[in-house]
């Protein structure tokens, strides 16, 4: 089941210049840093008031990121929501007619399992399921 919103993905150029410009706006003093070479991204966050924001620039040209920034510029990439039941969600979801870009989680960031919703299903928002791993 869907329990909360876990983070917001914000898509960056440069993820060094990025984490001055959100340090200077929210007073961060340190971020969490992993990259993810599955998902083809270099992840910066930081928490605020129970959210995490995730910074996330690509690893390659060839990367999602890479393309999303190519074709509508930097800014909010998608909206993350946990779940408990990640696969019930997945199938439950695929069952209704949601189109799915993954249809089994994947490995992200913060050792959690992941799962996109297209967001030609979604109101135009790209939005992610993650649950931690067990």
């Amino acid at each position: 089941m869907i329990t909360q919103i876990d983070h917001i993905g914000i898509a960056v150029r440069d993820i060094e210049a990025s984490m001055q410009m959100y340090s200077k706006i929210f007073g961060v003093e340190s971020f969490h840093r992993e990259q993810v070479p599955t998902q083809g991204v270099d992840v910066a966050s930081f928490e605020l008031n129970g959210v995490r924001i995730e910074l996330t620039a690509a690893l390659s040209e060839t990367s999602p990121i890479a393309t999303f920034i190519a074709k509508r510029g930097e800014g909010i990439h998608h909206v993350a929501f946990r779940t408990d039941a990640i696969q019930s969600d997945l199938d439950r979801l695929g069952a209704d007619g949601v189109r799915l870009v993954h249809t089994e989680p994947q490995v992200g960031a913060h050792e959690m399992l992941i799962a996109f919703m297209h967001p030609s299903s979604t109101g135009g928002v790209l939005m992610e399921l993650c649950s931690p791993k067990h």
